[in-house]
Order: structure tokens, then C-alpha cells, then sequence
């Protein structure tokens, strides 16, 4: 899977997730970025990210993706284990 396939799910379960179906997200977009993108929702991304693609993060990991861009290469790294 690529970048712009991993994007797109993404950015589709985070419209999901935050009630916006229009919502435009980049690799740049930030949770600041987003109506809704509160703590609990991140949570939930997170969580949905790791089912959607079948992967785990570590704490630390998740602490340190700002980005979706950051959470782009932490599922395309984890889906090459």
C-alpha cells in the first residue's frame, strides 16, 4: 500500500470519526487543523487506524505523530513487519 492509498483510508475514517464528510486532510493536517479533533477523538483515531490496518503503535509513537503525514509512515512502516 502507498502513501496516497494509506491517505485516503485515513482521511476517510477521520471524516467518519469528527462527523464531517467533506473534510479535506493532507499529510500537513494537524488535530488543530480539524473541528472535533478533540483528545477523545484522537484517541478513537488512533484506535480505528490500528484496526483499519492492522497494526499496533507504541505510546511513544503515537505521542510523537503530529501530523497526518506522521501517522502515514508509522502505519506504512508497521505494515511492512
Amino acid at each position: 500500500m502507498n502513501d496516497e492509498d494509506i491517505l485516503k483510508r485515513l482521511a476517510s475514517l477521520i471524516a467518519d470519526l469528527v462527523e464531517m464528510d467533506h473534510l479535506k486532510v493532507t499529510r500537513a493536517t494537524t488535530a488543530n487543523d480539524v473541528n472535533g479533533w478533540d483528545s477523545l477523538a484522537h484517541v478513537r483515531i488512533i484506535v480505528a487506524a490500528e484496526q483499519a490496518f492492522e497494526v499496533r503503535f507504541t505510546t511513544g509513537e503515537i505521542a510523537a505523530a503530529t501530523t497526518v503525514g506522521d501517522l502515514v509512515d508509522l502505519i506504512k512502516s508497521h505494515s511492512r513487519s
